[in-house]
């Protein structure tokens, strides 16, 4: 099958593995555009782009795990190392309030010696103020919790989910194949990821998922990544959103052997092949954070119909060098600008409002 046979099937059906590493290495940008937003459409006749105003509350930058792409955590002892109080926590939310926030995304370093007891009173004492839609622990941590807890995965999400836990953040991916973790991260391998999302779908919380791509992987392992993600969403249905973005390597380890960053042509190719690939996710969101808002603009014709975040704050990618900023209304103004009705969500994707705007 040659590039515009697969073209013309991935518009009505999914593709093999290797009908996807056709397009990855052959298509030309145009193509896949083009393929990427006639599913996308399909799946958002209502031309709907929707956006979320949250922050990355990151509680602890502590981290038992060692990432070659992190610039973020601190090893437990450091001097650097720091912990959020409750108290501290509460006033980044209510200011998140304050500018119309609409959910809380709050994730850390996989510490090693907060309780359980600290997560769940946190989670109940947020719930119970601010009744906000709370999107936190990606599956590393949830991963560390059974460890260090001695529980299982269904037990510890049991319990944040009575605290609290309305959601899951996707993060923590990378990407999802052994060979390439092995070299950048010693945190949960890919059954490990996958397996607390499986069981966080089971229970009823949905969550999103995500790609990091540029650290040195092969096009195989990226179409990988992707398989692994489908066929899980075939099982479950609980992934909401597809979330690929690109390495930030500055003051990180690997910068050594991967000094550069993708550029926005590869960035925007994947994210049109990730809307091909991933029919059964319903969204995909760009990553402006990383490539700026005007590439983010770019990726609602390539497959994306969410703009993500404002990032009131955001601590992890920013300090890799990811350093773009954008206020509510600039997103607003970018969707509108592209041709969309901009729709404020929740993390989970349900949307707040229904409002129609035109320039």
């Amino acid at each position: 099958m040659n590039v515009q046979e697969s073209l013309c099937r991935a518009r009505e059906e999914r593709l093999s593995p290797g009908a996807y590493a056709l397009l990855a290495e052959r298509a030309s940008l145009e193509q896949l555009q083009q393929t990427a937003d006639r599913i996308r459409r399909q799946l958002h006749p209502d031309n709907i782009v929707t956006y979320i105003v949250d922050r990355n509350i990151n509680y602890s930058n502590i981290c038992s795990a060692v990432c070659t792409f992190c610039a973020f955590y601190r090893p437990p002892g450091s001097s650097e190392g720091y912990v959020l109080s409750h108290q501290q926590i509460f006033e980044k939310v209510e200011e998140t309030l304050e500018l119309g926030g609409s959910g809380i995304l709050m994730q850390g370093g996989l510490h090693p010696d907060l309780p359980l007891e600290w997560y769940e009173r946190l989670l109940s004492e947020l719930k119970r103020r601010y009744r906000i839609h709370l999107h936190c622990f990606s599956p590393p941590e949830i991963h560390a919790f059974t460890r260090i807890f001695d529980m299982d995965t269904r037990e510890v999400l049991l319990r944040l989910k009575a605290a609290g836990l309305d959601s899951i953040p996707g993060g923590g991916a990378e990407i999802l194949v052994d060979e390439v973790r092995k070299k950048n991260t010693n945190k949960c391998n890919t059954a490990e990821w996958l397996e607390v999302m499986e069981v966080a779908h089971g229970l009823g919380l949905p969550s999103t998922a995500t790609m990091m791509f540029g650290m040195g992987e092969t096009l195989e392992h990226r179409i990988e990544h992707l398989e692994r993600i489908y066929e899980l969403q075939r099982r479950t249905g609980g992934f909401v959103a597809f979330i690929p973005w690109t390495l930030q390597p500055d003051n990180t380890k690997i910068s050594r052997k991967v000094p550069d960053r993708e550029s926005s042509e590869e960035y925007l190719r994947w994210l049109a092949l990730a809307r091909m690939a991933l029919p059964n996710v319903p969204n995909i969101q760009v990553s402006w954070l990383t490539q700026g808002v005007e590439v983010g603009r770019q990726g609602l014709h390539h497959g994306a119909n969410d703009m993500g975040s404002i990032m009131i704050e955001e601590n992890v990618i920013t300090p890799a060098g990811a350093h773009h900023r954008a206020t509510e209304e600039i997103l607003r103004e970018a969707i509108l600008a592209e041709g969309f009705q901009p729709v404020k969500r929740k993390a989970d994707y349900v949307r707040l409002e229904e409002t129609v705007e035109t320039l």
